[in-house]
């Protein structure tokens, strides 16, 4: 989708963008603070004073600050006063009620306030060449990290250290940020999906499931890896190789003009035939990009057909309460007859 279908499909004169991941993509500018006014003939940012400098250097878009003196809605109302347009196209999935009626209130000059939706969203879902690169780029160092941090940890060692020394590792090695807070679970802990790091020691006989990802130049990373400190019993062995089986077919299985949700059956089909599809809760995958859940998904569902380009995560798990989880996760590149993937880190069972 380019802006241009936004316009047609919407009836849309003028479009205001506040998502800050999509005023990034459309605009270049990466504070994260205003808002974007389009026309097929007109491109402004409007932001403040914090931002201005940045943003005259990021985008060749109209930069028109905003201030006490010059508030956003008196820029609105000059810049629908100067195009003429009536029919303005909001995000109505980001910007908040409160802020969107001070929006109405104060531009009579708009006849007709039109819900997005989702559809800024789809300009991002196929990535260009540089952005892959950078995808690239921000996975190699989470592979990088993940390996450095393996020989370190030990018995006794907090789940809050690890994490903590996760994520230094990562920074260590260019990264701007992270993805989302990292997932340190060990133990009884790794059966929640999204647990979070705590003083917990780690043990001896210890699921370790670690999720984890970076931000370079914008673009998030997404992995998870699953390791046993010490030797692992046959449970977790047997449920290990479940997962891993999973991932592995529907690995073999992606490709474009495949819907997401027939790639997510072909993972949940062997989980439950080996009796833990109640242990299978989330959706396969998601899509990665500026902002780490992005659409389409692998999910039940989403049967939104996949094509080259997009970026999803392949990420079956087990969890099993009161004894632990497994979740492993890749993160792919869609082609036209499979996949490519990003995540480089070994996947056998790993005894620490």
């Amino acid at each position: 989708m380019k802006l241009e279908d936004i316009f047609r499909e919407k009836k849309a004169e003028a479009l205001l963008i506040t998502d800050p991941y999509n005023m990034r993509y459309i605009s270049g500018f990466r504070g994260g603070e205003g808002m974007l006014f389009l026309t097929r003939d007109r491109r402004a940012l409007i932001t403040d004073s914090r931002y201005t400098e940045a943003a005259s250097q990021e985008t060749d878009f109209e930069v028109i600050e905003e201030n006490r003196g010059h508030r956003r809605t008196a820029i609105l109302r000059e810049l629908f006063s100067e195009t003429g347009a009536e029919a303005a196209g909001y995000e109505d999935q980001s910007l908040r009620c409160s802020e969107f009626a001070v929006l109405r209130n104060a531009l009579p000059e708009v006849k007709h306030w039109i819900p997005l939706g989702g559809s800024a969203d789809c300009l991002r879902r196929i990535k260009t060449p540089e952005e892959l690169e950078y995808l690239r780029r921000a996975e190699a160092i989470g592979d990088e990290a993940f390996q450095a941090l393996l020989p370190l940890l030990k018995p006794g060692m907090t789940e809050l250290e690890a994490a903590a020394e996760l994520e230094y590792q990562m920074k260590k090695r260019g990264a701007e940020g992270f993805s989302f807070d990292t997932i340190m679970a060990s133990g009884i802990h790794s059966s929640m999906p999204h647990a979070i790091p705590s003083e917990k020691k780690l043990e001896k006989g210890d699921f370790i499931t670690m999720d984890f990802g970076c931000v370079y130049r914008g673009y998030c990373s997404d992995m998870t890896r699953t390791v046993v400190l010490g030797k692992a019993d046959e449970k977790q062995k047997e449920i290990y190789g479940i997962v891993l089986k999973a991932q592995r077919a529907a690995l073999e299985l992606i490709r474009a003009g495949l819907p997401g949700s027939r790639v997510d059956r072909e993972a949940r089909e062997i989980i439950e035939k080996a009796g833990y599809g109640d242990c299978f809760g989330h959706g396969l995958g998601h899509s990665v990009g500026l902002y780490i859940h992005e659409e389409p998904r692998l999910s039940p569902g989403d049967d939104t057909i996949l094509e080259p380009g997009m970026i999803e995560t392949v990420e079956p798990g087990i969890y099993v309460p009161g004894f632990g989880g497994v979740r492993i996760e890749d993160m792919v590149a869609v082609t036209e007859e499979g996949c490519e993937n990003l995540t480089l880190s070994p996947k056998e069972l790993m005894e620490l």
